[in-house]
C-alpha cells in the first residue's frame, strides 16, 4: 500500500520529469542509432510494454525473450514457466508503474540511484517478501542496447507456478462462463471486476470525503465562514478522485486483477490523479480570488479587482497548458519534440500572431497602467460606456444603449481615454441667455441673486463658483455661470443641476425680461415700394 501511495503521490513530479534536460537532449541526440530490435527491447519502457503484450497474447516463448536467463536461447521450457510466474507474481499483489514513468531512452533513466545499467519498473512478492522488478541493460550482437528483466529479478522468481498462489478472482467467485471467455488474453470476469472496483473505489471515497466533510463543519465552527467553507468545498471533490485512483489500484491489486488489465487501466488511473491536482488548484484559484475579489469591492479598490481577475484569467491558462502537456506526456507522446518545432517554426508563429502578442502587451499596459478599471465609466474613442472586462484579448464596455462594444487591447491602449470616474467633482456651467430688452440694472440684480444662490448651495463647491456678465449678442445677453458640484455621482449631480436650473430661472423671470427667444426679422417687400418695410403687394404687375 505504501508504494502505491507514493507512486500516486508523486504523479505529477515524476510526469514533469518525461520533459529532459538539455544535457539528456544532446546526449540523446549525440547516440549512435541502432537497427530496430523486433521485440522492442532497445528502451526499458519497450521491453515492459512488448512482455505485457506477449504473456496477454498467450505467447510465453515471446515472453520468455524478455527474459534473462543467462542462456542462449529464452524460449526452452524453463523460460515459459519462468515468464508464466512472473505474470501470476504480477497478478497476485505484484505491479508494474505506469508506462509513462519508464524510460523511454536506450540509456534508461540516469535519474534514479540503481546505476546507470539497471531501471526499476515495479515489484513483486514471493512467500511474505517483497522485491523490486529490475531491467538490466545488455548488448547484443552489434553492440546495440538490449533491456531485460534482470537476472537477479529473475532468480528471486521460483519456476514452480504452484507455488504461487491464485489470485481471489476465480470461478469459486466469478461464473465460469466469464473465467473461461477471454477478451484480450484476459478473462472477461477480470474486465468487469476492474469495472466494479472502479465504481465501488469512487463510492467509498465519496463516503469517506463526506465523512471528513460532515466531521469538520461540525466540530469546526469557522469552518462554516468564507473563505474556509469554500476551501474545504475545493478539497472535496479532488480529493474524492485522487482517494479513488488509490482505492482501485490498492484493490484491484490485492483481488489479484491481472497485469494486463491494470496496466491497461494505468494511464487512466496517472491521468485522474493529474487532474485531481490541476483541479485543487483550479477550484482553489476561484474560491481565493473570489474572495479577495469581495475584500477590493468592499474597500472600493476596483484598480486592485481589475489586477486580480487578469491574474485569475492568465494563471487558470497557464494550468490548462500546464495539464494538456502533462497528459500527452502520460499518453507517451514526446512534448520535447513539439517544442522544438515550435522553436523551428518561431518566426513564422511570431509574424501570425503579431496581433495576439500586440493584444496581450496592450492588456498588460492597461493592467499596468490603470487609464480604466473594471466598472469605469469612460469614453473611449468614440464609445461611452461602463467597462465591464478586462481580458487578456480584448476590453468590453456596456454601452447606453445596453449593447457591448469589444475593443482589442491593442487597439484600446493607442485611443484617447477619457474616464469619467476618477474626477473629483462635476462641472455644472450653463450659460443664461436674456433677453435683449434687460436692463442694466435688471442685470445687476440678476448677478446678485444667482450668486446668492450658489454660495447658499451646500453641492456647490465655494472656491470655483463664479457668475458673470460676458456677452451681449445680436439678440440676447449672456450670463455664465461656472461652478463645480461636491458629488462624484452622477445622478447626485443631475438631482443638484435640476434643483439650481429651477431656482435660476426662477429669479431671471422675477428680476428681468425673461430669456431671450430666438427671433427673425423678415422684410418682405414689393417692386414698387421697396422702401416700405413689413409690406408685400400680392397684385401681380
Amino acid at each position: 500500500m505504501c508504494n502505491i501511495a507514493v507512486l500516486l503521490l508523486t504523479a505529477l513530479p515524476a510526469s514533469a520529469q518525461i520533459l529532459p534536460s538539455s544535457d539528456t537532449t544532446q546526449n540523446a541526440t549525440a547516440a549512435p542509432s541502432w537497427p530496430a530490435d523486433s521485440l522492442g527491447r532497445r528502451t526499458p519502457r519497450g521491453t515492459v510494454n512488448g512482455f505485457i503484450e506477449a504473456v496477454a497474447d498467450e505467447n510465453y516463448s515471446r515472453a520468455a525473450r524478455y527474459l534473462n536467463l543467462e542462456t542462449n536461447s529464452g524460449a526452452d521450457s524453463t523460460g515459459v514457466k519462468t515468464a508464466q510466474t512472473l505474470q501470476r507474481l504480477l497478478d497476485k499483489g505484484g505491479n508494474i508503474i505506469p508506462y509513462s514513468w519508464i524510460s523511454n531512452e536506450p540509456a534508461g533513466n540516469a535519474d534514479d540511484s540503481f546505476g546507470p545499467d539497471l531501471d526499476r519498473v515495479g515489484n513483486a512478492t514471493v512467500n511474505g517478501e517483497s522485491f523490486d522488478i529490475m531491467l538490466e541493460k545488455t548488448v547484443d550482437t552489434t553492440g546495440a542496447p538490449l533491456w531485460l528483466f534482470s537476472s537477479q529479478t529473475i532468480k528471486r522468481i521460483p519456476i514452480d507456478t504452484l507455488v504461487v498462489a491464485k489470485p481471489p478472482i476465480t470461478k469459486k467467485i466469478i461464473p465460469s462462463v466469464l473465467i473461461d471467455n477471454k477478451w484480450g488474453g484476459v478473462p472477461i470476469g477480470h474486465w468487469l471486476g476492474m469495472l466494479f472496483l472502479a465504481i465501488f473505489s469512487y463510492g467509498l471515497a465519496w463516503g469517506i470525503t463526506s465523512l471528513v466533510t460532515f466531521l469538520i463543519r461540525f466540530f469546526w465552527h469557522k469552518s462554516k465562514n468564507e473563505p474556509t467553507v469554500g476551501i474545504i468545498r475545493a478539497f472535496a471533490l479532488p480529493i474524492r478522485l485522487y482517494l479513488a485512483a488509490l482505492i482501485l489500484v490498492f484493490s484491484s491489486q490485492e483481488a489479484g486483477i491481472s497485469i494486463i488489465v491494470r496496466q491497461r487501466f494505468s494511464e487512466m488511473t496517472v491521468i485522474v490523479g493529474l487532474v485531481a491536482v490541476l483541479l485543487l488548484l483550479w477550484r482553489l484559484l476561484d474560491v481565493l480570488t473570489r474572495f479577495g475579489e469581495k475584500e477590493l469591492t468592499q474597500r472600493g479598490n476596483m484598480s486592485g479587482i481589475s489586477v486580480l481577475l487578469f491574474l485569475r484569467r492568465g494563471a487558470k491558462i497557464a494550468l490548462i497548458v500546464l495539464g494538456f502537456i502533462t497528459i500527452l506526456g502520460t499518453f507517451g507522446f514526446d512534448i520535447t519534440t513539439g517544442i522544438a518545432a515550435l522553436g523551428i517554426g518561431g518566426i513564422a508563429l511570431a509574424l501570425g500572431a503579431q496581433k495576439t502578442v500586440e493584444n496581450f502587451v496592450g492588456s498588460v499596459t492597461l493592467i499596468a497602467d490603470q487609464p480604466i478599471r473594471v466598472g469605469d465609466f469612460c469614453k473611449v474613442g468614440q464609445t461611452t460606456g461602463t467597462v465591464e472586462q478586462i481580458g487578456m484579448r480584448s476590453t468590453r464596455i456596456r454601452t447606453g444603449e445596453r449593447t457591448i462594444v469589444t475593443i482589442p487591447n491593442g487597439e484600446f491602449a493607442s485611443l484617447q481615454i477619457e474616464n469619467f470616474a476618477h474626477r473629483d467633482r462635476i462641472l455644472f456651467a450653463p450659460k443664461l441667455r436674456l433677453h435683449h430688452l434687460t436692463t442694466a440694472a435688471q442685470i445687476k440684480a440678476i448677478l446678485k441673486e444667482l450668486r446668492v444662490l450658489l454660495a447658499e448651495n451646500a453641492k456647490v463647491d465655494p472656491t470655483s463658483a463664479r457668475v458673470r456678465f460676458i456677452e451681449i449678442g445680436q439678440d440676447y445677453l449672456t450670463v455664465e455661470v461656472y461652478s463645480y458640484i461636491l458629488t462624484t455621482d452622477f445622478n447626485q449631480f443631475l438631482e443638484a443641476q435640476e434643483e439650481l436650473i429651477l431656482s435660476m430661472m426662477e429669479i431671471v423671470e422675477n428680476t428681468g425680461q425673461g430669456f431671450a427667444v430666438p427671433a427673425r426679422n423678415l422684410y418682405l417687400a414689393a417692386d414698387k415700394n421697396p422702401e416700405t418695410p413689413g409690406t408685400l403687394d400680392l397684385h401681380q404687375p
